[in-house]
């Protein structure tokens, strides 16, 4: 008996240990940016990697707690991954740190998504969603600085502190990044925000305690579309909100409660009219929206070439080696260790993967991450018929950065596992 309380108590302080590191590689994920371009710039280069201790312990605990099995995902994405570094080695480019670099990705960060599935239950992903929204408030506000700051601002600077950080907006405004090192971890922050303000404003007791929060979240969120002059920001939450409409009418009660949603935020939107920051960055964000559609030829040349466009091209492109190129070289890192410039494999992800990995191997990959993102919604959408729409609402963000989000990219990688690892934790049944 002794023996089994001692085991019972052990397990207890590996699951605290386990969620505990969850949130710091969260908070890591949001912040890691902050940490590269104002408070240790000299540590840029080495904080690129900073999760990835957390990963590897939360691994170790995993394993340690005999509870963590490899969903047999893990285990082919695993082979797959070490196939292809020993490849890269004989016949890629033969660059060990390059190719180690390119590994971490797979086999290091790969296994969070089924590690946070695990440990976490819905009301932690709740919780993950409150201090999304308190951290929304601060972020908008940071953003709405970095705007209206030059680039030689403080707020403004870059990796490393060096000065400018901010990305071709609209003319002497610039697509900021708030907390992150690039502006595409600003876009998929918000991407979580809109999941988070709707799901809350749908299913409101879990957060009727502190209506201030819900309140100021939905009109930082709003503000934030202009002022992070981001196309990207405003097609997710277009996204998020079709997903939210395919809910609501599976369950007409609901309607009333959507219809005073968009009441209230038709009536933010008015008075945020009356403030002048809102009209200049509506005005920035209009006219980037229109001069980038014409130069990219609108709205849907630009789903088709960015996603279906370049699905396909990956696959039929006629220089796409056997064995691949070698892992890593498809990553900024990894092109600035081989001594070059930009991307040398291919800028979309499913063309860096078998640019990297071979047709062969690369497939693999590919077809292991489709199967996951197919398995997530048909279980988040088997929910829809329990009125447990957290899962399937967040497909809406979590979905496409699990099936083509750009895992070269740190951020885009972290978001993508986390975001993947608390889908799936909201289909846990929770223990309140």
């Amino acid at each position: 008996m002794g023996n089994l309380e001692t085991d019972i108590l052990s397990e207890q302080q590996n699951t605290k240990q386990v969620k505990y590191l969850i949130w710091v590689y969260f908070y890591l994920l949001i912040f890691e940016g902050a940490l590269r371009k104002w408070f240790l710039p000299s540590l840029a280069t080495p904080l690129l990697l900073v999760r990835e201790p957390i990963a590897l312990v939360l691994i170790y605990l995993s394993f340690k707690s005999k509870i963590y099995t490899n969903p047999i995902s893990v285990l082919i994405v695993w082979l797959t991954t070490i196939a292809s570094f020993f490849l890269t080695i004989y016949a890629g480019h033969g660059n060990l740190l390059v190719d180690i670099y390119g590994l971490r990705i797979f086999l290091i960060h790969y296994p969070i998504i089924f590690i946070v599935a695990h440990y976490f239950k819905k009301e932690d992903v709740l919780q993950i969603g409150k201090a999304i929204l308190w951290i929304n408030i601060g972020m908008t506000l940071l953003v709405a600085i970095q705007f209206f700051s030059p680039q030689t601002a403080w707020v403004n600077r870059g990796i490393g502190g060096e000065e400018g950080s901010g990305f071709s907006g609209s003319g002497s405004f610039f697509r900021v990044p708030g907390t992150f090192s690039f502006t595409n971890g600003l876009s998929m922050f918000y991407g979580f925000v809109g999941v988070f303000v709707f799901y809350f404003w749908l299913e409101r007791e879990f957060i009727m305690k502190n209506k201030f929060l819900l309140i100021t979240s939905s009109i930082a969120l709003i503000a934030a579309v202009p002022l992070s002059i981001s196309r990207t920001v405003l097609f997710q939450l277009i996204v998020s909100f079709v997903f939210l409409m395919v809910y609501s009418l599976r369950q007409p009660k609901l309607i009333v409660r959507l219809l005073i949603g968009l009441t209230v935020f038709g009536l933010i939107i008015c008075v945020l009219n009356y403030f002048p920051f809102f009209k200049i960055a509506t005005i920035a964000f209009s006219d980037r929206f229109q001069s980038a559609n014409k130069i990219e030829g609108g709205v849907e040349s630009v789903f088709i070439d960015r996603f279906l466009g370049g699905m396909w091209g990956a696959i039929t492109n006629q220089n796409t080696s056997l064995v691949g190129l070698g892992l890593g070289m498809g990553t900024n890192a990894g092109a600035k260790l081989m001594s070059a410039k930009g991307f040398l494999i291919s800028e979309g992800e499913w063309g860096r993967l078998i640019g990297e990995m071979g047709i062969f191997l690369g497939m693999i990959i590919i077809l292991v991450r489709c199967g996951l993102t197919l398995s997530i919604l048909k279980k988040s959408w088997v929910l829809l018929n329990n009125k447990e729409p957290l899962a399937w609402l967040l497909l809406s963000t979590c979905g496409l950065l699990l099936l083509q989000g750009q895992w070269a990219q740190p951020t885009s990688l972290g978001f993508s596992v986390f975001g993947a690892g608390i889908n799936l934790a909201a289909m846990n049944k929770s223990s309140l």
